[in-house]
């Protein structure tokens, strides 16, 4: 029997099963409740007015609204990814490779909703984005600490780009820490290399990941000698899944940026559209994409 927990307005935890369910709506004759002691739980278990709070802008300009909602939306999603992410590597660190792999494919869906989100801003004009973008002062996506998780995750690492948070102890921290450990990529060769094959030990986890020949002609084999139903296949075709959505977020932000600032310098200090571009070109699991040359 499935039940579902819900929190009430003084913390406790109560349970509803199916049978409370169809009572109640018996008692209320097939209409939604109306009544409650307290705030309802839907605003208490969503944290509404917490959520609607959050939207402070600093200026009144009617764009800005959108902007920031759309960039929460996307920190959100972060969060989440970041949360899927790493219960995949453990997953493939216990050797579960079709729980991991069904961690990956979902987060792959995480992924298409987060891209979507670009799509609010698509309309947005340069002369509407400058309505507010002087009063962001340096405030720029660059800084999200929780897209840098991502990006370690991916095994995209750099120490200097965790620098930035040096004066929030706790974030840094959580930083340094994703910086040294495995990445999605690495936990996946890993498991690789349990099931026999020749991996090469990465001796530098914080290092940016660096593609191997030895990596590749281990996905050659995996497709060449696998197929649909065999689990190694499968997790190669999640974790390309799962880079191509990754490039689709990537582009979609060159797009935004290049529609809305065109070349302008971006607002942390860096070139902007320039250094985008320089980062579409970095590749997420390099060697999941060779192999398809040598197959």
């Amino acid at each position: 029997m499935t039940t579902r927990r819900t929190r009430g307005s003084a913390g406790r935890v109560g349970v509803v099963d199916g049978h409370g369910r169809a009572a109640r709506a018996a008692a209320n004759a097939g209409a939604p409740t109306l009544e409650f002691a307290a705030r309802t739980p839907y605003d208490e278990y969503v944290g509404t007015e917490v959520l609607h709070d959050l939207q402070r802008t600093v200026t009144d300009a009617p764009e800005e609204l959108a902007f920031l909602v759309t960039t929460q939306v996307m920190e959100l999603y972060f969060g989440l990814l970041r949360s899927e992410w790493t219960l995949a590597r453990r997953l493939l660190d216990e050797d579960d490779v079709t729980g991991a792999t069904t961690v990956i494919g979902r987060s792959v869906r995480h992924f298409e909703a987060l891209n979507a989100a670009w799509t609010a801003l698509g309309w947005m004009t340069p002369a509407q984005f400058n309505s507010f973008r002087d009063e962001l002062g340096e405030a720029s996506g660059f800084q999200s600490s929780m897209y840098r998780h991502l990006e370690f995750l991916l095994g995209n690492k750099s120490e200097a780009l965790i620098r930035p948070h040096r004066r929030d102890p706790r974030v840094h921290r959580e930083l340094l820490d994703a910086l040294s450990a495995p990445s999605l990529y690495d936990s996946t060769l890993a498991l690789l290399g349990r099931r026999g094959f020749d991996i090469p030990v990465r001796q530098d986890l914080t290092a940016e990941y660096v593609p191997s020949p030895l990596v590749e002609a281990a996905w050659v084999a995996i497709y060449a000698d696998q197929g649909p139903g065999d689990e190694l296949w499968t997790l190669g075709e999640a974790l390309t899944d799962l880079s191509e959505r990754f490039s689709d977020w990537r582009y979609r932000h060159l797009m935004a940026v290049r529609r809305s600032m065109g070349a302008k310098p971006g607002s942390g200090g860096s070139s902007g559209l320039t250094w985008l571009e320089r980062s579409l070109r970095r590749e997420v699991f390099p060697e999941l994409w060779s192999a398809r040359t040598a197959m």
